[in-house]
């Protein structure tokens, strides 16, 4: 019961690399259970979200986020009659190019290969699944299908966008991809905005009297503590974050689904050729989201023991992207074999940045230790 300018598998774009039609599985239901089959999607597990991994066991992780991102993806895509299969491949391959540490470690990255054409974890993503994971004799990558990996790709600058041909086009010609890819974009935002509340409060950096004039929050624990007076605290916070979620959700499928109408589309081309998303919040509830995005910026993500913590995990990516360009000998047997013969120093980089990208937290801090402190054990 899909719309008509849903993704289809009559209408995709095809695979890299051609393959019979899966027997009993769509195009995408094979995309998604590539996906959760691999070994980056696993790794997630332990990449951190907001707090490092060993902060504590119930702080959400890469993998929890993506999980929630597609959840909400999903209950979104059913609602608008587009296809749920390829929204839930997209959201959760959608981090699996990030690096240890968050965005800390990302930019540290992206810091130490700025000669060589810099580091963004969207592309990495694409990278993990079109070349990086090895499980296939017939292809290398994971071979999905092009609205996967238009999906996957949400940013990407103009100068990688020209070497990526079809798949990177729109983001010259400032055009959009399919309405799942979209749909997936606002999921990861509702997912992270709200949830990094509830990490945040329950970690104790933030508190909830700072979110009094915070509007999204404000409003609807309002409604809580009217509804339920004797309510716990921490059951409390759990019931006004599910309903600040509620809230977006339902003002987003009224409106793209007025938006769709008005534009009359018929077919996912015709969603392709336009210059604005037709997945969008209302004005006052885009306005809500960046109030509160502001607010995190500011109290939660630039908090003191947050930016301490990522200090140090900047300066274990740079170190150790050093050692290993410096002495490929450190690096695991498969990865000196991909050095092998390698002379051109961005190849040399790229290579080295496939490997600590898809390291985990406590695994980047064994292999910092193990290379810089030995004596520590």
């Amino acid at each position: 019961m899909l719309a008509g300018y849903a993704a289809q598998d009559n209408t995709s774009r095809g695979r890299r690399y051609p393959e019979p039609a899966p027997g009993n599985r769509s195009e995408y239901q094979r995309d998604r259970d590539r996906i959760i089959h691999c070994a980056a999607f696993r790794r997630l597990e332990y990449k951190t979200q907001v707090f490092i991994n060993h902060e504590g066991d119930l702080f959400r992780t890469r993998l929890t986020h993506s999980i929630e991102v597609a959840q909400i993806a999903r209950s979104i895509a059913r609602a608008l009659a587009l296809n749920e299969d390829l929204t839930e491949a997209i959201a959760l391959a959608h981090d699996l190019g990030h690096t240890p540490f968050g965005h800390s470690g990302q930019d540290a990255l992206n810091e130490c290969l700025h000669e060589h054409g810099g580091f963004e974890h969207n592309l990495q993503s694409l990278r993990v699944v079109d070349v990086l994971e090895e499980r296939y004799a017939e292809f290398p990558g994971l071979n999905l299908t092009f609205e996967t990996r238009e999906g996957i790709l949400k940013h990407c600058s103009p100068r990688n966008a020209r070497e990526l041909g079809e798949l990177g086009k729109r983001f010259l010609d400032k055009t959009q991809p399919g309405l799942e890819a979209q749909l997936v974009n606002i999921a990861d935002e509702i997912a992270y905005n709200n949830h990094d509340v509830d990490d945040g409060l329950r970690s104790g950096l933030l508190q909830q009297e700072q979110l009094a004039d915070i509007g999204l929050f404000a409003e609807q624990s309002a409604e809580v503590r009217r509804r339920y007076p004797d309510i716990a605290p921490r059951r409390a916070v759990y019931e006004t974050v599910r309903r600040m979620i509620n809230h977006v959700v339902t003002d987003l499928i009224d409106n793209c689904r007025r938006l769709i109408e008005e534009s009359g589309i018929q077919h996912i081309e015709d969603v392709r050729r336009r210059s604005a998303p037709l997945i969008a919040y209302t004005p006052a509830v885009a306005e809500e989201t960046r109030e509160l995005k502001r607010f995190l910026r500011q109290n939660l993500y630039a908090h003191e023991r947050v930016t301490r913590m990522m200090g140090e995990a900047v300066k274990v990516v740079r170190e150790l992207f050093e050692a290993f360009m410096r002495d490929p000998a450190l690096l695991p047997p498969q990865y000196q074999d991909k050095l092998s013969g390698q002379q051109h120093p961005g190849e040399r980089a790229r290579i080295v940045a496939d490997y600590i990208a898809g390291m985990t937290d406590r695994y980047a801090l064994r292999e910092h230790k193990r290379l810089f402190h030995p004596s520590a054990g």
